[in-house]
């Protein structure tokens, strides 16, 4: 069986590594100045991923195929915090959901992806929250919201936000 190489965000190395990485794609085999040419025993299978923070070179780009993985559905991401955060409640789960869907839908420079979902419930869960209001929302946002400009924004849409909490999923 073939290993698995994953190069993760790839758009965020530099053109240097890029470059690296084609060598590496094209041969099977980097130059290493201290060590000399090391070459792969067994072709591996070659995962990259990028969050789109900048153009991948066509060089890059035409040695790949191409998927685009896009947010699970609301009910998904359901699954995956019941999944990895046993102890978070129903309840909490849910708000948590359609608080975070609600975030997807608006025009946001960095939207919420699904570890930082983890991560505001983890928070939650342990600051011993049960339910989102407007008071705790405003406490852990920046678990969910890395910008301060999408932080303003939903400030502005808190009771819109704490509504589709309340609905859930």
């Amino acid at each position: 069986m073939a290993p698995v190489l994953l190069i993760d965000e790839v758009d965020r190395a530099d053109d240097a590594f890029e470059a690296f990485l084609l060598e590496l794609l094209a041969e099977w085999q980097i130059s290493i100045p201290e060590l000399g040419t090391v070459q792969a025993v067994t072709r591996p299978h070659v995962i990259l991923t990028s969050n789109r923070a900048r153009d991948l070179s066509d060089a890059l780009r035409r040695r790949c195929l191409y998927l685009w993985v896009d947010y699970p559905s609301p009910e998904d991401e359901l699954h995956i915090l019941r999944a990895r955060l046993p102890d978070l409640s129903e309840r909490l789960a849910r708000q948590v959901g359609g608080a975070v869907a609600y975030l997807r839908s608006l025009p946001l420079g960095k939207a919420p992806g699904v570890a930082e979902t983890l991560d505001w419930a983890e928070a939650l869960t342990l600051l011993h929250q049960d339910q989102l209001t407007p008071e705790v929302v405003r406490d852990t946002l920046g678990c969910v919201l890395k910008l301060r400009e999408d932080q303003q924004l939903v400030g502005l849409n808190l009771q819109a936000l704490i509504g589709a909490a309340m609905r859930g999923l």
